[in-house]
C-alpha cells in the first residue's frame, strides 16, 4: 500500500504533519485566533453559534476550515477510490461520544490539534491538557484490551456517503449568500461575532483552500492524533506519532521565526490556567475519541471518505459545542464554567459506561 501511497510511508507522515503545522500558523497570521490556527472543536462550536444554535456572540461564525477539511478529504477519497459510503456502527452512541468530545475539549478549550498548536505557542497550559489527552486515550486502550467492539459498519447507499459533504456544501454557499455586514451580529440566515474569537478569521477563499489542502493530506496520510497515542501505548509503533511531532515542531519553529511564540501560563490567548480541569477535560475528551475510533479531525476526514458514523460523530460534537454554551460548561480566558465541572465527570461517566458495556469482557 504504501509503494502506491507516498503519503502513508513514515517520511509521509513526517511531510504531511509539518505542512499541517506550518498551515495552521499561516492561517493565524492571514487572521485566525492566536494559537488557534486550526481547532476542529473550536470551530464547530463557531459554526454552532452560527447558525444560531447557541447565543454566546462571541463565537458565531461558518468557519470554512471545516468545511474545507471535509471536501479536501472527499477530493483525496474519490481520487484514490476510498469514497465507500458506510455506517450503521452504533450511530447513537457515535452521536453522545461526539458531544461529550465537544463538551470536554471546551473545557480544556481546544481538541487535541489546538493543544500541540497552544504548546508550539509557549501555553504551558497545554502540557496538562496533552497530559490529559494520553491519559484518556489511554483509559481507552484498557477498554480494547477488554474487546471493546461497537460492532462493524456496512456499506451503505451512495446518498448516505455524499449527505454530509453536501451538508457543508450548504453551509458554504449559506456563507457566500449571507456575509457578514461590517459591524452587524446577523446576516440573513447566519450569526456573525464581532467582537472576540468568532470576529477573527482569515479570508473565506484562503481559509478554505488551505484546509482542502490539509484534508487532502490527511486522508491520504491517515494522520489522526488519537491514534498517534492509541498506536505509541498498544503496539508501541510511533508512525503516526512521528507525523504528530512534526507538526508540534513545525509550528513551533515557525511560531518562533514570525515572532509569535510567548512561553509562560499567564495571558495566554483564548486559554485559562486551571490546571486540574485542563486535565480532566482533555481526558474525557480523549477517552470519548478513542472509543469513537478517531480524533476530531480524523472523523472530519473519514465523513469525507462516505462513513456516515464519522459524520454522526462530527454532528454529535456540533451539538455537544451548542450545548457547551448553553448550558454554561464551556471556559474562557477567565476559567472553567459554571458547569464546566459537571458536564466533564458526567461525560466520563458515560463514557465508562459506553465503554463497559460495550466490552467483550464486561
Amino acid at each position: 500500500m504504501n509503494g502506491k501511497n507516498p503519503f502513508a510511508t513514515t517520511g509521509g507522515i513526517i511531510v504531511v504533519g509539518a505542512i499541517i503545522g506550518l498551515a495552521a500558523i499561516l492561517l493565524q497570521k492571514l487572521g485566525n485566533p492566536a494559537n488557534m490556527g486550526i481547532c476542529v472543536a473550536c470551530f464547530e462550536r463557531d459554526i454552532a453559534g452560527g447558525l444560531g444554535l447557541h447565543r454566546a456572540g462571541i463565537v458565531q461564525y461558518i468557519r470554512p476550515e471545516i468545511i474545507g477539511l471535509v471536501l479536501g478529504s472527499l477530493v483525496a477519497a474519490l481520487m484514490s477510490g476510498e469514497f465507500r459510503p458506510r455506517g450503521g456502527s452504533s450511530p447513537l452512541i457515535r452521536f453522545v461520544l461526539g458531544m461529550i468530545a465537544a463538551m470536554g475539549a471546551l473545557v480544556f478549550l481546544g481538541c487535541p490539534w489546538r493543544a500541540v498548536l497552544r504548546l508550539a505557542g509557549g501555553d504551558l497550559n497545554a502540557v496538562l491538557g496533552i497530559a490529559g489527552l494520553v491519559a484518556g486515550v489511554g483509559a481507552g486502550t484498557m477498554f480494547f484490551k477488554r474487546g471493546y467492539s461497537l460492532g462493524s459498519s456496512v456499506k451503505q447507499s451512495a446518498a448516505a456517503g455524499w449527505l454530509f459533504p453536501l451538508i457543508m456544501v450548504g453551509l458554504l454557499a449559506m456563507l457566500f449568500a449571507f456575509p457578514q455586514v461590517q459591524g452587524e451580529g446577523k446576516s440573513g440566515l447566519l450569526f456573525y461575532s464581532v467582537k472576540g474569537p468568532g470576529s477573527m478569521h482569515a479570508p473565506v477563499l484562503a481559509s478554505l483552500g488551505i484546509a482542502m489542502l490539509i484534508g487532502f493530506l490527511a486522508q491520504r496520510s491517515r494522520f489522526c492524533t488519537m491514534g498517534a497515542i492509541r498506536d505509541l501505548i498498544l503496539f508501541r509503533y510511533a508512525h503516526l506519532f512521528l507525523g504528530l511531532l512534526a507538526m508540534l515542531v513545525a509550528a513551533f519553529v515557525a511560531n518562533y521565526f514570525t515572532g509569535s511564540f510567548n512561553l509562560g501560563f499567564e495571558k495566554q490567548p483564548v486559554a485559562h490556567t486551571d490546571g486540574l480541569w485542563n486535565f480532566l477535560g482533555m481526558m474525557t475528551a480523549g477517552l470519548a475519541f478513542a472509543l469513537a475510533g478517531g480524533c476530531p479531525g480524523r472523523q472530519l476526514f473519514m465523513a469525507g471518505e462516505g462513513d456516515s458514523d464519522a459524520a454522526t460523530f462530527a454532528l454529535g460534537m456540533i451539538a455537544g459545542a451548542a450545548m457547551a454554551h448553553n448550558f454554561g460548561t464551556a471556559s474562557s480566558g477567565a476559567g472553567i464554567g459554571a458547569y464546566g465541572i459537571h458536564a466533564t465527570l458526567i461525560g466520563f461517566a458515560v463514557c465508562l459506561f459506553i465503554g463497559f458495556t460495550n466490552s467483550k469482557k464486561a
